[in-house]
């Protein structure tokens, strides 16, 4: 992806558009990530950190927050998320992934990434995989059996600030 890197002197801000859960699916998400056996130097991400990803927008300068903030804000149409389905990728990422992936959703992520390029970000090209992290580095963690089903009322997405080192994300303005 082609983040615009701030120049060295101009502050940064590390971004990302997500679906946000509220502290009932957040809780939901944290009893299942608890279900999974983990190896020893896996890390289970931090409950306050849970999300799904819409897309990574990466570094760029802190002065451009307004005008990315006013272009990520478009209508969109509620939908719900059905999760349950843990899976361990090759690399190492446990995740939670929806059952499906509803129209919704599918439609929330292009429109995004449609709006990216004339904001000066370059969406990524790769394909689309929704799913919530789990936990990073957890190679032979024992994935747990299908578990009781998380549904997630989405009515509404996220551009977060991602600070290195921060046990917690902030939410720089939400859209419904």
């Amino acid at each position: 992806m082609d983040t615009q890197p701030p120049s060295s002197s101009a502050p940064a801000v590390r971004l990302f558009l997500a679906l946000w859960p509220d502290d009932a699916v957040r809780a939901q998400l944290r009893a299942r990530r608890e279900a999974w056996t983990w190896p020893r130097g896996a890390t289970p991400v931090h409950t306050a950190k849970l999300h799904l990803t819409l897309h990574f927008i990466g570094n760029v300068a802190a002065e451009r927050l307004p005008a990315l903030a006013d272009g990520f804000a478009l209508p969109f149409t509620p939908f719900t998320l059905r999760f349950g389905h843990a899976e361990l990728w090759h690399n190492g990422i446990a995740v939670l992934s929806p059952h499906e992936e509803p129209q919704g959703l599918l439609d929330l992520h292009a429109r995004l990434a449609g709006v990216m390029p004339g904001l000066g970000l370059q969406p990524e090209q790769r394909r689309y995989r929704p799913h919530v992290t789990m936990a990073r580095r957890a190679a032979g963690a024992a994935v747990p059996q299908e578990g009781p089903e998380i549904v997630w009322e989405v009515d509404r997405y996220a551009l977060v600030e991602s600070r290195p080192g921060s046990d917690a994300y902030t939410v720089m303005q939400e859209y419904t």
